[in-house]
């Protein structure tokens, strides 16, 4: 399956007018952060650097994804279902998920939906913490047609100083959709500001 994967990325890559970037990466599970999350072609995107990679990849998605006849697919292709009505459960059930099936990279967008939001999510840096993860920060630039996997960070829990680093990286970073970017910020940096 994973030889399948690769090829079916690198046919990808040779047909798109998108062109993959991407820093070394390390050989460990860690979070990969999908930013900024701007359409849902961001989820192709993802897939063809993870697959050509050969990154063993997860990600969260919410449940009505997984109803009906997608949900084997989605599964298959790495989903795993997260109740989003009860925002303090999925850290536990990422750290659950990840205990019981074996070491995998995660992937993540902050930004959750493609607009309205005015703050990143804040679980990809506890479940960071909590695992002791690194963080890998991927991206979508439409300005330069790029895309790919930018440096793996390891968080210090100085929340500021972490998302600092991330917004450096991300500044010049539009994504697929420039007007639905939202500013990587968690909510807790600005009441830490009060």
């Amino acid at each position: 399956m994973s030889r399948l994967r690769r090829t079916l990325a690198r046919t990808f890559w040779r047909v798109s007018r998108w062109t993959l970037r991407s820093h070394p990466q390390p050989d460990v599970p860690r979070i990969l952060i999908g930013a900024p999350h701007t359409s849902n072609w961001d989820f192709v995107l993802m897939l063809a650097i993870a697959w050509e990679a050969e990154i063993p990849l997860r990600w969260l998605g919410k449940t009505s994804l997984f109803a009906g006849p997608a949900g084997p697919l989605m599964r298959a292709l790495g989903g795993i279902p997260v109740d989003r009505s009860d925002p303090s459960r999925v850290v536990a059930e990422v750290l659950h998920e990840q205990r019981t099936t074996g070491a995998f990279s995660l992937v993540v967008t902050p930004e959750g939906t493609r607009g309205g939001a005015e703050h990143w999510k804040s679980g990809f840096y506890r479940i960071a913490r909590e695992a002791d993860l690194p963080v890998t920060l991927g991206y979508v630039d439409r300005t330069t047609m790029t895309t790919g996997l930018g440096p793996t960070l390891t968080l210090t829990g100085d929340v500021r100083a972490d998302m600092d680093e991330v917004r450096a990286f991300y500044a010049d970073k539009s994504g697929f959709t420039p007007s639905r970017r939202i500013e990587p910020r968690l909510r807790s940096e600005d009441s830490d500001a009060e």
